[in-house]
């Protein structure tokens, strides 16, 4: 694997990160809010002004004084997308954000796609939580995906992965009542279009069993994988079919990088929240080969808001600063 270096004085043994990439903001006092990896390895990422970035990090307080997620914000936002490839950076400016908590993705033809993780079910229609906007940044089109918004990973023919985190599962925001929560397969393909294509199948005709919280996707145009709560099965769709799954026994897996026959798995439970398995898949076998703990350049450990993307055979970790890459 490339990307860092092995010390195995201690157990597990250390994994330090090569020096990265330095994630650059378009503008000095910009902050950054969401960033993602592109079906072709570049790094997307969306920036506020500091005095605009706690509106898109916005929270309502139900009753019982419990906080979540807000939907949207709660006014019109100006924010920035970078698209990055090393030192390269294109810039697209987006004159008005209103999803709160955005995930994002670059779309053919320039495109971009903003999806806001919390939506909300109303009489009038539920929220439309997808944006798209054209390489002019202006919307071209808005859908709605769907509560509990977990991952979004797009390909290069412009379809879209979703996976759901628990209460988009299950239902909140008035999904469940009045509607059947659209994320209640734990994860959906999209089309082009934003219209829903597939649905992962539910238990009775899926060995690996029905998807309560979807917690790692690995999407390429050949196979997606996935890792999911709660029994954490790694699974392989391909041709939109189930075809191959395995038990690693590891709670907790945030994201997944796959090389042929090789995987690496990783994040955990409490300590075990930046470790990193390596595996060889031999036909319905997983044999573990290694353990590792991340840590920065200079020994320190992941910062705790790190993003972390597996695509393929690349594991992407990116904090407020740095880009990290580590390559089956």
């Amino acid at each position: 694997m490339r990307g860092g270096r092995i010390s195995t004085e201690a157990p597990p043994a250390l994994w330090t990160l090569d020096p990265g990439i330095a994630v650059l903001p378009p503008r000095r006092h910009d902050t950054l809010v969401s960033a993602s990896i592109g079906a072709t390895g570049e790094l997307v990422a969306l920036w506020a002004h500091n005095d605009d970035e706690a509106a898109l990090r916005a929270v309502t307080t139900e009753p019982g004084w419990v906080v979540f997620p807000a939907p949207r914000t709660d006014r019109p936002v100006p924010a920035r997308v970078t698209r990055q490839r090393d030192a390269t950076v294109d810039v697209t400016h987006l004159t008005a954000v209103t999803v709160a908590h955005p995930h994002l993705q670059p779309l053919p033809q320039g495109r971009l796609l903003v999806v806001g993780a919390r939506c909300r079910w109303r009489a009038d229609g539920p929220d439309r939580n997808a944006v798209i906007y054209g390489s002019d940044g202006r919307v071209e089109a808005q859908a709605t995906l769907g509560d509990g918004v977990e991952h979004v990973l797009a390909t290069t023919s412009g379809e879209v992965w979703v996976g759901y985190f628990d209460e988009g599962v299950h239902g909140a925001y008035g999904w469940g009542d009045a509607a059947a929560p659209i994320g209640g397969p734990g994860l959906v393909r999209f089309s082009a279009e934003l219209e829903p294509a597939w649905r992962y199948p539910p238990q009775v005709d899926n060995p690996w069993g029905a998807i309560d919280d979807c917690y790692a996707l690995n999407v390429t145009d050949d196979a997606v994988w996935t890792c999911y709560h709660s029994d954490f099965p790694l699974v392989r769709i391909h041709a939109d079919a189930v075809r191959d799954g395995w038990r690693p026994h590891i709670g907790g897996v945030k994201a997944i990088a796959v090389n042929d026959t090789r995987v690496a798995l990783f994040g955990g439970y409490r300590d075990r929240r930046d470790h990193l398995v390596i595996a060889e898949l031999t036909g319905a076998a997983m044999r573990v080969t290694g353990e590792y703990q991340l840590v920065l350049p200079d020994g320190g450990p992941l910062p705790g808001d790190t993003t972390v993307i597996g695509r393929g055979e690349v594991l992407h970790l990116i904090t407020d600063d740095t880009w990290y890459r580590l390559t089956l």
